[in-house]
């Protein structure tokens, strides 16, 4: 699969990628500082047993050769330099080699969520059906309304988070749908219109903020995906009577969806690993004491739809007085 001549690349496999990179210049690092060791051990040994006039004269051979001692240091030189170069070679192939096996139990991983997401999707369906039937055969007063009602929203719930497996599972193998140029700000504002409506319910004020023009070879799809994960994620700890804002920015290159929110930030886990599927914070809390976490999915989705696109998420602010997150993908300009 490809994208714009390009191949897709999934964020599990921009992962191996970096480690192969990082095992391979360790070892890299740790091979030339031991050749290196051992030539200075050896230019300092031919310095330590000839002087200064006997540097350039040549040195007799029992074998009636002659050979300068600024031939043997050029010579050590270019031996050092042939070694650390093979060093970086087995080094880079070692470590290859090494993330091989990472890289098969992330695949199988990914396959795994994606069949028990499937499995899951169709039953969890049926269920929240028959329970709407028995809602809406249940008098709205009646004693038992109140409890079906709150087993159709854990149902609902558990749709949310099958989908969002499901999606997590499979958007780095499927290759996009769409390839056209998208405006970012239409697809931000269908984000912020459904997301201010759960803002509403907990008296928190969300606000765009976008420039005339803004556009992206991302589907519009995607793109309200990934402002409705980041929204998710502030309303979760946006206190009452606050404002989340959604910036869009555009420079020559790039377009920036960013949110913020005036929550307690990132509590309890490094600001990059909230990208990790199932990662969350396990300090924050809202105003009465209750800690509040999700399900560490929706802003791994939001990292897996900006690689793919060629883009990138990152934290643009995790302090107490709140946190950014910053979704940037390249700017599509138009005809």
């Amino acid at each position: 699969m490809t994208r714009a001549g390009r191949p897709i690349v999934d964020s599990d496999t921009l992962a191996i990628r970096r480690a192969s990179r990082i095992i391979g210049t360790q070892i890299a690092i740790a091979c030339t500082a031991v050749v290196v060791v051992v030539i200075l051990a050896v230019v300092v040994y031919i310095l330590s047993e000839i002087s200064v006039a006997e540097l350039v004269e040549p040195v007799p051979d029992p074998d009636n050769l002659k050979v300068g001692a600024v031939g043997l240091l050029r010579a050590a030189a270019v031996l050092g330099v042939a070694l650390i170069i093979l060093a970086g070679v087995m080094s880079w192939a070692v470590a290859r080699r090494a993330v091989q096996p990472l890289g098969d139990a992330l695949r199988i991983q990914r396959a795994f969520v994606a069949d028990a997401s499937h499995e899951l999707r169709t039953p969890i369906a049926v269920l929240d059906a028959r329970l709407q039937i028995l809602q809406r055969a249940l008098p709205a007063d009646g004693p038992s309304s109140a409890v079906v009602a709150e087993l159709r929203s854990d149902a609902k719930r558990l749709i949310g988070i099958v989908n969002d497996l499901l999606e997590s599972a499979e958007i780095g193998g499927s290759a996009p749908t769409e390839d056209g140029v998208v405006d970012v700000n239409a697809a931000v504002g269908v984000a912020v219109e459904s997301m201010a409506l759960i803002g509403a319910e907990k008296q928190v004020t969300v606000k765009l903020d976008a420039p005339d023009a803004a556009t992206a070879r991302v589907p519009a799809s995607a793109i309200t995906r990934c402002v409705v994960a980041m929204l998710d994620n502030a309303l979760r700890f946006a206190p009452t009577g606050s404002v989340v804002s959604v910036q869009v920015a555009v420079t020559k290159k790039t377009v920036s969806v960013t949110v913020r929110d005036r929550g307690p930030g990132i509590q309890g886990i490094e600001p990059n690993r909230i990208f990790d599927r199932f990662a969350h914070s396990e300090s924050a809390a809202d105003e009465v004491g209750v800690t509040r976490t999700g399900f560490g999915i929706g802003l791994s989705l939001v990292r897996e739809i900006a690689v793919r696109y060629g883009g990138s998420v990152t934290v643009a602010d995790g302090s107490a007085e709140g946190t950014a997150i910053s979704f940037t993908v390249p700017r599509a300009r138009t005809p």
